[in-house]
C-alpha cells in the first residue's frame, strides 16, 4: 500500500484528507494540483520557449493545515518558477506526516514521480521546501534529471533581480552559504588532484607531483569560504554607509517610514502613489530588491522619508535573511511600518503571519504597523467584507486606480512621531532658513506676522528647541505687551 504509484485528481468537492475519509494508501498518493500548467498551445511557440524555458514538474509534501493550505503553497512554488523562467508542466502533492529523510516524498512514489516527468518531457523537478544534500543526490539518481528545493528557487530569483552592488553582493553570500554545505552532493563528479604516497607509479602520483594531496571538493570548499569572508566585509562597509546616512536622518528629526510586505503585494506601486518615485513596477515575485527611499510631506508640512524594501515569503530561506539583515535593519530603525497585505490573494492572513515572523527576527515587531490592504479593485465585496471585520484598523486602497489614498496620507500622519517640545518664538525676517527648518522638522501649529519678525508655535525636537532658546524671550516679550 505504501508504494502504490499511483496519483489522482483532485475533485472540487473532496473532502478533506486530515478527517479520515480516505484509505492510508489514497491518503500518501501523490495528487495533481489543478490549474498550474503554463504548457503553450501553439507548437512554434512551444518549440521556441523549450530552448529558452526549464519544463518542470513541482512536488510538495503535505504535512500539516488543510488541502486548500497545500495547494496555495505549491500554487505560490508555481508562481516562483515561472518568475525564474520555468515552464510549470504538473503539481503533485503527497500526503504525509513529515517528509521522507532520504527522498522528500515517500520511496514509493519516487518511481512514480519518475514516470510523472518522463511522460511530461520534464528536466527538472522542484521540491516546496528545503532538501538535505543526500535528498537532492537520491531524488536525481532516481528520476534522471535535476531536483531543485525551494530555497534555491528564491536564491535564483534573487540573482536575476538584484541591481545594486549592495543587492548583488547579499544574493552572492546568500548562494555560497547555502552551496556549501551542499557541495558533497556533487563531490562525486569532481576531479581530484594527485596526492602522494611515496611509491613510484601507479594511480598514486609520481615525479613532481607527489605531496599532501587536496581534492577538487575541499579547493572549492576553502575558495567559497575565503569568498564568503570577502563578501561580509564587503557589506560591513556598504552597511557602514547605509548607518551613516540613517544618523544623518535621525540628526535631522526625520521620521522614518517603512513599507513592509509579501512579495507581490504592491509594495512599489503603493510607493509610487504616494510620492511619485517612479519605482521599477512588475507583475513578479521580488521584483523589487535594492531599497529606494523617498521624501514625502504631510498636510502640515512635515518631512518624513518612505522606503521600500524587499518583499517576503513564507518560509523565506534563513541565508537570505542574514545576507539581507542591513537592508532588513531600514524596517527596523522606522518609526511606522505600513505593511501592505494582498487583499486579492486567496490567502492574505498566511501571508500577514509570514510577514510578521520575519520582522521578529530583525527586531521589528515592536515598532508601531499600519495595516494596509491593496488591490481592492482586484478583490470581491464579501473578502472585503471578512477582511474589513479582521482587521478593522486597517486601510483599504488600491494603488493601481487611487481609490483609499487619501485615507492612507491621513492615516500615516496620525502615527507618525510628533516633536516633543512645544515652544513659541519671534523670528527675525531675515532667519527664513529657521522658519524653512521648522517646517521641514517640526509641527507648526500656528503662525503669525508681526511687525517684529516671524511669530511661531511649533512642537519641535530638543535640539532645535535648544537653538530656538534665544528667540523665545522676543516671543514672551510679544504676548506680554499683547
Amino acid at each position: 500500500m505504501r508504494d502504490q504509484e499511483t496519483y489522482v485528481s483532485f475533485p472540487d468537492d473532496e473532502l478533506d484528507a486530515t478527517s479520515g475519509e480516505y484509505e492510508l494508501s489514497e491518503r500518501q498518493a501523490l495528487r495533481r494540483v489543478p490549474g498550474l500548467s503554463t504548457e503553450l498551445t501553439d507548437v512554434t511557440e512551444v518549440e521556441y520557449r523549450q530552448l529558452r524555458l526549464e519544463r518542470v514538474v513541482l512536488v510538495g509534501v503535505w504535512t500539516e493545515g488543510t488541502q486548500t493550505d497545500a495547494e496555495n503553497s505549491l500554487t505560490e512554488l508555481a508562481a516562483l518558477a515561472e518568475t525564474a523562467g520555468s515552464q510549470v508542466l504538473e503539481g503533485l502533492i503527497q500526503r504525509r506526516n513529515r517528509p521522507d529523510p532520504a527522498t522528500y516524498i515517500g520511496r514509493g512514489k519516487v518511481d512514480a514521480l519518475g514516470s510523472v516527468v518522463l511522460s511530461a518531457g520534464a528536466d527538472t523537478v522542484i521540491c516546496d521546501g528545503e532538501l538535505s544534500p543526500s535528498q537532492l543526490r537520491n531524488l536525481e539518481q532516481r528520476t534522471k534529471v535535476k531536483v531543485v528545493d525551494r530555497t534555491a528557487l528564491i536564491l535564483d530569483i534573487f540573482a536575476q533581480h538584484a541591481k545594486s552592488k549592495e543587492g548583488r553582493a547579499q544574493v552572492e553570500l546568500a548562494q555560497l552559504e547555502y552551496l556549501l554545505p551542499r557541495l558533497r552532493g556533487w563531490g562525486e563528479t569532481l576531479s581530484r588532484q594527485t596526492g602522494g604516497s611515496g611509491r613510484g607509479g601507479g594511480a598514486g602520483g609520481g615525479v613532481g607531483v607527489r605531496g599532501p594531496g587536496e581534492t577538487k571538493l575541499e579547493t572549492d570548499r576553502r575558495r567559497i569560504r575565503h569568498r564568503i569572508s570577502r563578501l561580509r566585509r564587503e557589506i560591513k562597509a556598504m552597511r557602514t554607509v547605509r548607518e551613516t546616512k540613517r544618523a544623518r536622518r535621525a540628526r535631522n528629526a526625520v521620521p522614518a517610514v517603512a513599507i513592509a510586505g509579501y512579495t507581490n503585494a504592491g509594495k512599489s506601486s503603493l510607493l509610487n502613489r504616494l510620492t511619485g518615485a517612479g519605482v521599477l513596477v512588475e507583475d513578479a515575485l521580488f521584483a523589487t530588491l535594492d531599497p529606494t527611499t523617498r521624501r514625502a510631506s504631510t498636510a502640515d508640512g512635515r518631512v518624513y522619508t518612505l522606503s521600500d524594501t524587499v518583499g517576503f515569503v513564507r518560509h523565506l530561506p534563513h541565508q537570505i535573511v542574514e545576507a539581507f539583515r542591513s537592508t532588513l535593519e531600514e524596517v527596523a530603525e522606522a518609526d511606522l511600518i505600513v505593511h501592505v497585505v494582498d487583499g486579492a490573494h486567496p490567502d492574505p492572513q498566511e501571508q500577514v503571519r509570514a510577514v510578521r515572523e520575519v520582522l521578529g527576527e530583525v527586531g521589528a515587531d515592536r515598532l508601531p504597523e499600519l495595516l494596509v490592504v491593496n488591490k481592492i479593485d482586484a478583490a470581491d465585496e464579501e473578502t472585503l467584507l471578512r477582511l474589513k471585520r479582521l482587521w478593522p484598523d486597517a486601510v483599504f486602497v488600491s494603488a493601481h486606480s487611487g481609490r483609499g489614498i487619501d485615507e492612507l496620507h491621513v492615516a500615516i500622519e496620525r502615527l507618525l512621531p510628533r516633536p516633543a517640545v512645544e515652544v513659541r518664538v519671534v523670528l527675525p525676517y531675515d532667519r527664513g532658513d529657521l522658519v524653512a527648518r521648522l517646517h521641514r522638522q517640526g509641527e507648526v501649529l500656528s503662525m503669525a506676522h508681526l511687525p517684529e519678525g516671524t511669530m511661531l508655535h511649533v512642537r519641535v525636537n530638543e535640539a532645535l528647541a535648544a537653538e530656538l532658546a534665544p528667540f523665545g524671550d522676543a516671543a514672551e516679550a510679544v504676548r506680554a505687551t499683547s
